[in-house]
């Protein structure tokens, strides 16, 4: 497989301008298993977009998979008609839509990192690598969650994902449009504040405002 163009010689050029120009990384959300701040692929984006459009540089990322695997294909292209490539793969802990999506967002930020060469320093890699410590959720739950925080009951994550089930997506489209989280990010990343504790409480009454929220759409 081809990962460039014959010839790179203006991409090369652009790409060393924009990697100049790019300013730091800030981490900016918080991973709510190990109590650590990362990047988001949303802060990742915005903090290296404008050196990249400045120079005629943009990028393109497409999900995939093959018989090796869930992929993620990122192709950084100049104005010229020039590119470079490359193929993330991953496996994800359950191949279920959060599952999976949580995958190719964590696939698109690690491969537009390595693309522009961008060093954020971040650890919230254990979701989508397998390596959390969080039961698997259970099919059915018919108790409501007692009000507790993530610190004292560190299995708050799954009791909830239990409720969520496969309005997983709906959620975290729900979050994204009250500003709760940004786009690129999940349900899960929502940090603490009122929706939390809602969720924390009763996943059941969350829910009941979701789909309330896409029935007025």
């Amino acid at each position: 497989m081809n990962t460039q163009s014959e010839n790179i010689a203006e991409l090369a050029i652009a790409l060393s301008k924009a990697q100049a120009e790019n300013g730091t990384v800030h981490k900016d959300a918080k991973n709510p298993f190990f109590k650590s701040n990362y990047a988001s692929l949303a802060q990742v984006w915005e903090t290296v977009r404008p050196a990249l459009t400045a120079n005629g540089l943009s990028v393109v990322q497409l999900p995939s998979h093959d018989e090796s695997g869930y992929y993620v294909e990122s192709m950084l292209i100049h104005s010229s008609g020039q590119w470079i490539k490359c193929k993330t793969y991953m496996k994800p802990v359950k191949e279920d839509p959060q599952g999976i999506g949580s995958l190719i967002s964590y696939a698109r930020r690690y491969a537009l990192q390595s693309l522009v060469m961008v060093c954020p320093d971040d650890d919230d890699g254990e979701m989508a690598m397998g390596r959390s410590n969080v039961a698997p959720a259970r099919t059915t739950v018919t108790k409501v969650i007692a009000p507790v925080t993530p610190k004292e009951d560190p299995n708050w994550f799954t009791k909830v994902e239990a409720v969520i089930g496969t309005k997983a997506e709906s959620a975290t489209a729900y979050l994204i449009s009250k500003g709760e989280i940004k786009v690129g990010q999940l349900w899960n990343d929502l940090p603490a504040g009122k929706y939390r504790d809602n969720l924390l409480v009763s996943p059941e009454k969350f829910l009941a405002a979701v789909a309330k929220w896409e029935a007025s759409k």
